[in-house]
């Protein structure tokens, strides 16, 4: 378990310098490894902390490279994100209640805290929970399992789905397009992803703080 960490670290750490390894040597296999990633984050309640911010901005700062094609990152992405979230809205629908029994016998396979906060947060925000959870690390992950498991309304869930996804891939993606390459931002780009996921995680821990007053 530690190594597996270590190692979601590192790679988030890194994830330029994989991202320049992938491109070079799988060519446009490179989008598909992307697709999987983000389609994994969003899709399976169990994988959380899998890159999401930090992989499209730093995807979209080598696109302004010519590495990579922002408009086939933007719609290739938009719709692992899409279809992610509406396989673990399915997860949580049709299974949910099982995996829940399977917690309370496994602590570790799904985090009953995440998920206990994923459920105050679609409670407290309704639909619009699934637009804002996209630029909220593991809020992210947990909201569509949580909606399914609410039973919302499926057409309801899509439309927000599409609009959340849109907008994720779009505007993360675009800002690493337009300052990836800068030199400033370039030349420090480990702090930039470091920056990249503090600033996401912000909203989590203003609801830590909020919970605990």
């Amino acid at each position: 378990m530690t190594e597996t960490l270590s190692g979601i670290i590192n790679l988030i750490i890194h994830i330029d310098t994989y991202l320049v390894y992938m491109t070079s040597t799988y060519g446009l296999w490179a989008y598909a490894i992307l697709f999987l990633i983000i389609f994994l984050e969003t899709g399976l309640v169990v994988a959380p902390f899998f890159p999401g911010d930090s992989l499209l901005f730093a995807a979209g700062a080598l696109a302004s490279t010519g590495a990579l094609n922002i408009i086939f990152i933007f719609l290739v992405l938009s719709l692992a994100a899409i279809l992610g979230d509406s396989v673990n809205y399915w997860i949580g629908n049709l299974f949910g209640k099982n995996f829940l029994k399977a917690d309370t016998k496994n602590p570790r396979f799904i985090r009953k805290d995440y998920l206990d906060r994923s459920e105050k947060f679609y409670e407290k925000h309704g639909g619009k929970a699934i637009i804002i959870a996209r630029f909220i690390p593991i809020i992210r992950t947990f909201a569509p399992f949580t909606a399914g498991l609410a039973r919302m309304d499926y057409k309801k869930f899509l439309s927000y789905n599409i609009v959340g996804g849109i907008l994720w891939v779009g505007l993360v993606s675009l800002g690493g397009y337009l300052f990836g390459n800068i030199p400033v931002v370039r030349d420090n780009f480990f702090f930039v992803i470091i920056a990249i996921i503090i600033i996401s995680f912000i909203p989590v821990i203003v609801e830590m703080l909020r919970k605990k007053e």
